[in-house]
């Protein structure tokens, strides 16, 4: 609407007021009776449109952040950028769903996608902080702040923090994603080359794999083993870890199904006896401790990696732990109560702010007493 008839109807309105008679008043100031009428609804129009357009656009962010997902989205993305693997791994949700999440939350402004080194990433945007959207992002800050101890939220926490130690320890790029920060991109450092070159050192070991998962360690293992004997009890994942062999073409690797502690191998058959992250799945964790040591040949060796004690109960039903970790001394005392000797713990991995460390701990195996003639 022109200045001319949005200042007269002002002028009209304010001067009206004080006299009691708006239309006579507004024509005595030289404005015509119909100008008037125009301007009044011309300004009335467009206060309405103003409105009906913020109280649009008001309501769409409102339906958009009704949903669970897309609000826990924000959260983690609030806290560091994260591409959609990442995301689907914290939240456990499908890639999918993650995907569409993400390109409605884009489209409203609330998400920014950026590539780097080959990856596309996605963040808060920038956008949240700017007049428009910054009293609704502060509501979302507060309510963000509150719920931080719930146990959905502490399990998303948790997994991000997972997620932040995986990039660390990435045995492919070694550090964080974020090829923008030089001092973290280092050509050719690398845990996993790293890790090989241990096992060149090492002799032909034979090496027992137990809970061996989706058998990444048992492939890692059969680089260096003379063979590797890999246990789980799940028939399906055993199926995935016999494809991921397959696809390396690993074949120093023998797959067997069984429990942790009713081990189908054979006494003293082992050099080492493998315990990574299976700990806490056990039934009974001093009877797969036993086991392992029953399998292991004099001098041979028990190694451990699991986590120290946590209060994070989202496992048990996420991950089927049947334990929340193991203190120090406790790990030590199952070590030497299955007869291991030589018994050592130690911290192989803690970042701040990620409820998860690593243990490590192992335990030689005594040589029988020899008997005397």
């Amino acid at each position: 609407m022109p200045p001319g008839p949005r200042h007269a109807f002002r002028t009209w309105f304010a001067d009206g007021e004080r006299h009691g008679h708006p239309v006579d008043h507004g024509a005595e100031i030289g404005l015509p009776a119909l100008e008037l009428e125009l301007a009044a609804a011309a300004c009335t129009y467009d206060i309405y449109q103003c409105r009906f357009i913020d109280v649009k656009i008001a309501a769409g962010l409102y339906r958009l952040l009704g949903d669970e997902a897309r609000l826990r989205l924000l959260r983690v993305l609030r806290r560091e950028r994260l591409n959609v693997t990442e995301l689907t791994g914290i939240l456990g949700l499908a890639q999918s769903g993650v995907s569409r999440h993400l390109g409605l939350l884009k489209e409203a402004g609330l998400v920014a996608e950026e590539r780097d080194a080959g990856f596309t990433y996605y963040r808060l945007s920038p956008a949240v902080h700017e007049d428009r959207q910054r009293t609704l992002w502060s509501a979302l800050e507060q309510q963000f702040e509150h719920a931080a101890a719930d146990p959905a939220l502490r399990a998303d926490e948790a997994r991000l923090q997972e997620v932040l130690r995986l990039r660390k320890e990435n045995f492919d790029t070694h550090g964080t994603a974020d090829t923008r920060d030089a001092r973290q991109l280092v050509p050719g450092r690398s845990w996993a080359a790293w890790s090989r070159a241990l096992g060149l050192l090492l002799p032909p070991l034979r090496v027992a794999d137990l809970g061996c998962g989706d058998g990444y360690l048992t492939v890692e293992a059969s680089r260096w083993a003379s063979k590797v004997i890999a246990v789980d009890r799940s028939a399906v994942v055993l199926d995935r870890a016999r494809g991921l062999a397959r696809r390396r073409r690993v074949s120093n690797v023998v797959w067997k199904r069984g429990e942790l502690e009713r081990l189908p191998i054979k006494d003293e058959s082992v050099d080492v006896a493998l315990l990574s992250q299976a700990l806490h799945h056990a039934q009974d964790s001093s009877r797969a401790v036993a086991e392992a040591a029953r399998i292991t040949v004099p001098g041979g060796r028990v190694l451990v990696l699991d986590l120290r004690t946590h209060g994070e109960e989202w496992v048990r039903a996420k991950l089927g732990d049947r334990r929340l970790g193991f203190r120090d001394d406790e790990l030590a005392r199952l070590l030497a109560s299955a007869g291991l000797r030589d018994v050592r713990i130690g911290v192989g991995s803690r970042k701040a702010g990620d409820p998860f460390a690593v243990l490590i701990a192992s335990g030689t195996k005594p040589h029988a007493p020899k008997v005397s003639r």
